[in-house]
């Protein structure tokens, strides 16, 4: 069965030693893989993935374009690769960016409300998501207990105000609340990943809330180098689902989401 990882983070070789400890410190999560593009293709390799969603997070406006340049370049040398753009919300001038990472051959963009430090439905970033509305989808991080500025209430309230923006709310949109953002989410007009999330619901919980929501509104990820690829897929094939629900999971529904 074919399968797309749709959450994956990479980052150039000199710094990613110390960006993926930042990651382990941010979460207090002892990471023992480094989120490089070689260590994730190896992985990939190794367990059948086909092709990875990439992102990087952009802390700081001026990083957008460098960050967009490096997962361009990284999409063009590996051919399993889709890349996300990364955004900011103090970057204003987005409208070339976003033009440029289109024809660049980007399929979504990515960002990370918490450690961007930005409520997600601050009214800075609505010029942005009407922008993209229609014309890419944006895969948003949510739901930590010790910050607003992901919880899924906003989340909820960006799909009411841009009811043509194609949302990713990843980690059942909301690694450390899946149940309240299950209040939140439950019959909206949005996607999830279930990456970053096994840890937390555990195996029962994760196919309850798939069959929920719908597995036509799931897509499968990792949150490399969060987890051990193997692992996630041992979670997610001991789950009891149908083959068409696996299916819809593991590459159909990315394959719509992505246009491909």
């Amino acid at each position: 069965m074919r399968i797309i990882n749709f959450h994956t983070h990479i980052y150039p070789e000199p710094i990613a030693e110390k960006a993926t400890a930042a990651i382990g410190k941010f979460y207090t999560i002892e990471m023992d893989r480094i989120g490089t593009s070689e260590h994730l293709i190896k992985e990939c390799r190794e367990n059948g993935i086909d092709k990875c969603v990439i992102h990087s997070v952009a802390t700081t406006a001026h990083q957008v374009p460098s960050i967009n340049n490096f997962v361009i370049g990284e999409c063009k040398k590996h051919k399993e690769f889709y890349g996300f753009a990364a955004m900011h919300p103090d970057f204003t001038d987005f409208e070339p960016e976003l033009e440029r990472v289109i024809k660049a051959g980007l399929k979504g963009v990515k960002i990370h409300p918490d450690t961007q430090q930005f409520d997600m439905d601050d009214e800075r970033m609505f010029p942005f998501y009407e922008a993209i509305s229609g014309r890419l989808p944006i895969l948003i991080h949510c739901g930590d207990y010790r910050y607003k500025y992901s919880h899924p209430e906003k989340l909820a309230r960006i799909l009411d105000l841009f009811p043509k923006l194609t949302v990713i709310g990843a980690h059942f949109g909301g690694w450390s609340m899946p149940d309240l953002a299950l209040e939140y989410l439950k019959d909206r007009n949005c996607y999830m990943d279930i990456s970053s999330s096994f840890f937390v619901t555990g195996r029962k919980r994760a196919e309850e809330l798939i069959k929920i929501y719908g597995a036509e509104r799931m897509v499968f990820g990792t949150d490399f180098p969060m987890w051990d690829t193997k692992a996630e897929l041992d979670n997610f094939f001991a789950l009891n689902l149908t083959d068409k629900e696996k299916e819809l999971i593991l590459h159909k529904n990315a394959e719509r989401i992505l246009n491909i």
